[in-house]
């Protein structure tokens, strides 16, 4: 199969201004477009910007339709696919933190429920969600989501891979000085589930928290493909869709885990 071009938009967000941060997105869509992506990842709740408390208390859940609609416009405006991350409400009136993947013509392939809440502000505003990242068929690459602080726990990570992900996209929105999480975690969820991780986060400043930027895309190797200092960027790396099955075959850690074995270990 042929390379896929990814591409991660780190930018700095400005909270509830819709408007200006779709137009970053458009932008972003654009450029990425015309260099070939296949698919612009965009960081936690960018739309709307990340400040838990405020976006809870002041985003009116009547426009979140249209705001899928509008995203759904980028991506089929540029033709490319689009990973974004937005609030969503539960049939029983609970919000929680969802990622949605777009094919290049704005349908809807994948949608997630952010599972693991990270510190008091997410828990204050958010309800976790419960279901196993989904997988499907994204140019030819089974393709996964999860959000965040999800890419920490090796269980999530693995639950993706075991349900045939090779690819995950993951929006997040990590604080400086967690530098630790994307240089050594991320690449170690890649390396022992043997798929590739996309990971996008913000920069800069919002409601009082200074982003690291720090953005990176690892192979099913560990190593990394790509990687982002803390300024706004546009980050792209040549994803070649062989190559989780090869590091499968050499190291056959899906095929060669007992998970009844664990189970009888109480993990």
């Amino acid at each position: 199969m042929e390379t896929v071009l990814l591409a991660l938009l780190q930018a700095n967000a400005d909270v509830l201004d819709v408007d200006a941060n779709c137009a970053v997105i458009d932008s972003a869509a654009r450029d990425a477009a015309a260099a070939g992506a296949a698919v612009l990842v965009t960081p936690e709740l960018f739309p709307v910007g990340y400040a838990p408390r405020r976006v809870r208390a002041a985003l009116d859940p009547a426009e979140l339709p249209d705001l899928h609609r509008r995203l759904a416009g980028i991506a089929r405006n540029h033709g490319i696919g689009l990973v974004y991350s937005l609030p969503r409400i539960t049939p029983q009136g609970e919000w929680q933190i969802s990622a949605t993947l777009l094919d290049t013509d704005g349908s809807t392939l994948l949608g997630y429920g952010k599972v693991h809440l990270f510190g008091p502000d997410e828990r204050a505003a958010f309800t976790p969600a419960a279901e196993q990242p989904a997988v499907v068929n994204f140019h030819g690459i089974p393709t996964s989501m999860v959000i965040c602080y999800d890419v920490e726990f090796p269980e999530a990570v693995r639950a993706a891979a075991a349900g045939g992900a090779e690819l995950l996209l993951v929006p997040t929105a990590l604080a400086h000085g967690f530098d630790d999480v994307p240089q050594i975690l991320v690449r170690a969820r890649a390396l022992e589930s043997q798929l590739a991780i996309a990971y996008a986060n913000h920069s800069g400043m919002e409601d009082g928290c200074r982003f690291l930027g720090g953005s990176v895309i690892a192979g099913p190797d560990g190593k990394l493909l790509a990687a982002a200092g803390e300024a706004p960027v546009l980050l792209y790396a040549e994803l070649d869709p062989d190559a989780p099955r090869r590091e499968r075959a050499g190291v056959p850690y899906l095929a060669e885990r007992r998970p009844d074995l664990y189970r009888s270990w109480g993990t």
